[in-house]
């Protein structure tokens, strides 16, 4: 039966913050909590349903191809917003400090760590005052390293692993920072845990 396929389970569960949100630099628990209770845990519980519906949908030869696709479509936005929060909530809790393998391979991409970050930040304040993610991620088709400018959860590159993402939704700064997304920018790299992502890129190559 449809019901009992995994992919129709409708059985994710949020992901527990692996760091102590009130020990964060410039951004404060409040907003980390109602982040991830709000926005992530309704991602999740929204891709449950939608995995539900399609259950029963799938399983009616009748279905409206239109009414279908809607379905589709809410199941990869939501798979979309799951997946880069846990990579944006995992990848806090550290001191911003770069190191190891990726910082190298930066460097190499890009001419210069700091160039990398340059394009980094540039790429968040494009995407301030509306919506999106940044995400610098390993293309496994190319071999590179790039720093992607996405403007919902389901632009994500093609082939490609992400390695550290910047949520660049109002909903993650605007309680702190109001407008001030630059200042939200910052304060995201000084909490970000490089460890975290050197060993993602790792396992990406």
């Amino acid at each position: 039966m449809a019901t009992s396929a995994p992919a129709f389970a409708g059985q994710h569960q949020p992901k527990p913050l692996r760091f102590d949100p009130a020990k964060l630099d410039g951004l404060s628990e409040r907003l980390i909590q109602s982040h991830w209770e709000n926005n992530y845990g309704g991602s999740v519980k929204t891709l449950n349903l939608i995995e539900t519906r399609l259950a029963g949908a799938v399983a009616d030869p009748d279905y409206p191809p239109a009414a279908y696709g809607g379905l589709k479509r809410e199941e990869l936005l939501r798979t979309g917003s799951v997946v880069l929060h846990e990579i944006y909530f995992d990848g806090l809790g550290g001191n911003g400090q770069p190191g190891g393998s990726l910082q190298q391979a930066l460097a190499a991409a890009f001419g210069s760590f700091d160039t990398w970050q340059t394009d980094f930040k540039r790429s968040a304040m494009a995407l301030g005052g509306g919506s999106g993610w940044v995400i610098l991620a390993h293309n496994q088709h190319t071999g590179q390293l790039h720093n992607y400018w996405s403007w919902d959860h389901m632009h994500g590159p093609v082939m490609s692993v992400p390695l550290l993402v910047l949520d660049m939704y109002e909903h993650s700064y605007q309680m702190d920072y109001g407008a001030a997304a630059a200042k939200y920018i910052d304060a995201f790299l000084r909490n970000v845990d490089c460890e975290v992502a050197d060993q993602r890129f790792a396992a990406a190559r």
